[in-house]
């Protein structure tokens, strides 16, 4: 007999209830990943779900460096000098988004997102990777500004010296140094970016979970299909893990060169 044949011949035994327990472990594997070419759904799922990533990834860093840059250059400014009235009001503005973003959950966030702020959109999965993106901004401006603040002020005055402007030291001088001492946090930053596009199901989004849901309700099982995302979840985090740590190597070795 072949897989298929061995499937409904199994799967009777396990409806008379007579299959062995490995038998049964067979058919519950084979409608859950071979049945339907559904092993096809879950790699489409992983795609979803690395697009989704990458585009929620992007848009945090691009707030988190804009957010980071405005907070470090209003607490850096010279004391015994006038205060950048409108620098203040636009860090203001930072502040109460980092600390509105980091004090509330994401599932909330996303909720919002999907049924109040874009309720009439029907592409639920870009609005929650926007949604992640915001949310992943507010800790990426702060690890950023992290890096940036444990830098000697002189290297700042440095770069004033060669008559650089302050965004001109800041790209030439302070963030390649900074950017060594926070890529782990930035690294684990983005692995947890990636964990979380599994939310993104709660309204609708086609990513990885919302795949494994849809075979759920077709198979009435919910081990094999929920276990499977489980394992691709951590085979990716392995990954990204593998290449955070190759390229924080690189980066040693040409620190000694």
């Amino acid at each position: 007999m072949d897989l298929a044949q061995t499937f409904e011949a199994w799967r009777a035994l396990m409806l008379d209830q007579e299959a062995t327990w490995w038998q049964e472990f067979y058919v519950r594997f084979y409608q859950a990943f071979i049945e339907a070419d559904r092993w096809q759904q879950y790699l489409e799922g992983v795609g979803v779900t690395i697009v989704a990533t990458a585009m929620a990834l992007a848009i945090g860093v691009v707030l988190g460096v804009l957010v980071a840059v405005i907070r470090t250059a209003h607490d850096q400014q010279r004391p015994g000098r006038p205060r950048n009235f409108l620098l203040g009001v636009v860090n203001l503005i930072c502040k109460i988004y980092v600390t509105v973003i980091r004090g509330t959950p994401m599932m909330v966030q996303i909720l919002i997102m999907g049924m109040v702020v874009f309720s009439s959109s029907r592409n639920y999965t870009a609005v929650g990777a926007l949604t992640l993106g915001i949310n992943s901004g507010a800790y990426v401006a702060e690890i950023i500004r992290g890096g940036l603040m444990s830098l000697d002020i002189g290297q700042s005055e440095a770069g004033r010296s060669l008559g650089l402007n302050y965004l001109d030291t800041m790209r030439f001088i302070v963030v390649p140094q900074a950017f060594k001492a926070i890529l782990p946090s930035l690294g684990n930053e983005f692995i947890v970016l990636l964990k979380d596009t599994s939310l993104i199901s709660i309204i609708g989004g086609q990513e990885m979970v919302y795949f494994a849901k849809n075979i759920v309700n077709r198979t009435f099982d919910a081990m094999f299909p929920l276990i499977g995302a489980a394992i691709i979840y951590l085979v990716l985090v392995m990954i990204f893990t593998w290449l955070q740590g190759k390229l924080e190597r690189r980066l040693r070795q040409s620190d000694r060169r």
